[in-house]
Formats: C-alpha cells, structure tokens, sequence
C-alpha cells in the first residue's frame, strides 16, 4: 500500500474512534433531573362556604295609604330623599274632618249637660223617695235616665276622638324611618275613596338584607357531616357572609347569616336563608340579583392545597403530584370542595404529611424522580401565599 492512502486512512479510523467515545460518554451522561418546589400539606380549621344566589330585600317596608277620603293638597317631601318617622308627607283637605270633629264635640257638651240634669234629678228624687213624696217608679225612671244620659256621654266622647283621629289622618306622616320612592299621586287626586289608596313607598336600606337559596339536598348532606361530628357548626349570627358583586369583586364590607327559613317552597325544592349587610352607600338596591358566599360551618381539620397545584385529566378529575420518600413523582386523583382564599378544600385523597408539587407541574412526570428546589419564594409570591 502506497503511503499516499495509509495517511487518509489513519485519520479516518482516528475520527470514528473519537465520535464513538463522544456518543459513549453522551449516552453514560444522565439526564438532569426537574426541579420543583412542594408543600407540605397540614390540617387546620377551614370554614365550609356555600355561594349561593338570591335578591337584595329590604329589611323594612311601609306602604304610605290614605286612611282617610279627600283631595291631596300638598306633597311636603322630595322623590328619592330620605326621611324620618313622622315627617309629613302629604297633607289632605282638612276641612271637612274639622267640620266633623267640631259637630261631635257639640253633641257631646249637649249631651254631658243632659247627664248633668239627670244627676241633679236622681239626687233630689233619691232624697225625696225616702220621705215618701214621691212614687218608686219616678225613682226608678230618674236613675235609669242619669245611667242613660252618662251612656250617651261616652258614646259622645268616642265620637269625639274618632273626628280627631280622621282629621289626623288628613295629614299623612311617614310610619318608619327609610327612603322614600316616587310619588303614587299627585295635588288635587281624590284618595280614599272606599279604598286606602298607596301614596307612597318607604324602605329601609341601611341595613340590608340579601335573601339566599339553597337546595335541601345540600342543607341536608350539611346537617349529616356535622351530627356524624366531620364539622362544628358556626354559632346563630355569628356565621360571615361575603357578598360577590356584578363585576366577580368582591363587596368590601362584610355581612353575616341571619337565620335559616324553616319552610321549603315546593316548588323548587330549595329553602331560603338571609344574610344582612351594612349598606352605608346605598350601593345595594332592593330586587338586585346577588351571589353571596355564607359560611356554614368549620372543618377542625381542614386540608387546603394552592390553585395552582391543581391538575385536570381529559375528563375534568381534579389530580395532584406528590411526591414519596425517593422524591418520586405519582398521579393522585382528589376530591375538591370549594375555594377559599386562592386555595382549593379538598374533601378527599390527602392526608396531612403528604408533599405535593405545587410549582414545576410541567416538568415533573409520573414515576420519574425530581429535585426539590428550596431557594427563598420572590417577595411577590410570598405575599400571595
């Protein structure tokens, strides 16, 4: 062989021997493993929240009525203000009442001056009965007219404060404290004429309630966890409520459960539950639709995990990754309540003690081994924890 070909040759062997210990020392290599941080996962008290859907109600109503028939004179308060019990709002023609109560008050001093007589007379005939001059039976009559005239006195003086009522009644004050709506008639309308005609509506706004329902089912499979002891019952009108806006915020002041109805509506199966809010803006109107979530009870031992440790396979089962005592990945199925504070109550499949990735989730892989990353959180993530 010539040396022209042994050179090439020499350099070609040379080369596939340094690639075939490049792919040896490649395939030696392990593949470094995923890194990602857990928690670990503790019981503690938990509060068992429902959010349920309802109307904002006024705690207080009144309808304003005419009480009595006449032509409105006057409207003494403004649309849309607020007013207080007593404040008049309408004044009705006053004179015919007057009119009444001056004719019942006449009859009345006619008729207490008949009983004055009658009394006179019963005297004077009490003291001539007993020296005999005159009969028992004009005795008899003087008593039974003096009984007669004072019957007719009373019945005088019910008249009498029943004309001053009606003229009371003329000026149309308002029966609670609260705002007041639109006016249901105007000056020179006829009211009460064989019917209490509505003049107007007062409501009470501040505070407010927010009328709720709730299926028996769910209030049922809530009183069976707290008679088996899973749950402690939250103490009457000690329970938070926490009012969920239009736009999904939250309402910035918090409310409380008021009592549980005792009547189901069987129509729909659900019963009603009202929880009270303060409402200092009047920002909550009467008839609104509402979400509110009602703390219903206390879970002693509560488990809570992160959002974001939450998987979902492809047919919606809430999973989580924990890890064992080899830092080894495995899939577990989990039951999921509702959410709280940017974590999820799981009602099933944790135990305390149990590790799970909550950072990472990407990476890690079922039955593959990770390393735990335990550098300090970013103050931002800190804060949200």
């Amino acid at each position: 062989m010539s040396r022209k070909l042994v050179a090439p040759l020499c350099l070609l062997a040379m080369a596939l021997l340094l690639s075939a210990c490049e792919k040896t020392s490649t395939a030696e290599a392990p593949p470094p493993l995923a890194s990602v941080r857990i928690e670990t996962v503790q019981a503690r008290p938990l509060s068992i929240s429902s959010e349920l859907s309802g109307r904002i109600a006024a705690p207080r109503m009144a309808e304003v009525r005419a009480r009595v028939a006449g032509v409105v004179l006057q409207r003494t308060f403004a649309e849309g203000s607020d007013v207080k019990k007593g404040d008049v709002l309408f004044r009705i023609d006053p004179a015919p009442f007057k009119a009444d109560l001056d004719s019942a008050e006449a009859n009345l001093r006619k008729a207490q001056a008949n009983a004055f007589q009658a009394r006179l007379q019963e005297q004077r005939y009490s003291q001539l009965i007993e020296e005999k001059a005159i009969s028992a039976q004009d005795y008899d009559n003087a008593r039974a007219a003096a009984r007669q005239t004072a019957a007719d006195v009373a019945g005088n003086e019910a008249a009498v404060q029943r004309a001053r009522l009606n003229l009371g009644y003329a000026t149309v004050t308002a029966p609670i404290s609260g705002r007041i709506g639109r006016a249901l008639v105007t000056e020179g309308a006829l009211v009460g004429q064989n019917e209490a005609t509505p003049l107007a509506l007062i409501q009470q706004l501040n505070p407010i309630h927010a009328d709720l329902t709730q299926s028996t089912r769910e209030l049922n499979d809530l009183r069976r966890a707290l008679r088996a002891g899973q749950l402690q019952q939250v103490g009457q009108g000690q329970a938070k409520a926490t009012l969920i806006q239009d736009d999904g915020s939250l309402y910035p002041l918090p409310g409380k459960l008021l009592f549980t109805d005792i009547t189901v509506d069987p129509s729909t199966g659900q019963i009603i539950l009202r929880s009270e809010f303060p409402n200092p803006d009047l920002d909550l109107l009467p008839g609104s639709f509402v979400r509110v979530r009602v703390e219903q009870a206390v879970d002693r031992q509560g488990i809570s995990v992160p959002q974001r440790a939450i998987l979902r396979d492809s047919a919606g089962q809430a999973q989580v990754l924990v890890l064992d005592g080899e830092e080894r990945v495995s899939q577990r199925n989990v039951q999921l309540a509702s959410v709280q504070q940017d974590r999820w109550i799981v009602t099933e499949g944790l135990k305390p003690g149990d590790r799970i990735v909550t950072e990472g989730l990407q990476h890690a892989r079922p039955g593959e081994k990770v390393q735990i990353d335990s550098s300090p959180l970013p103050l931002a993530q800190t804060s949200g924890q």
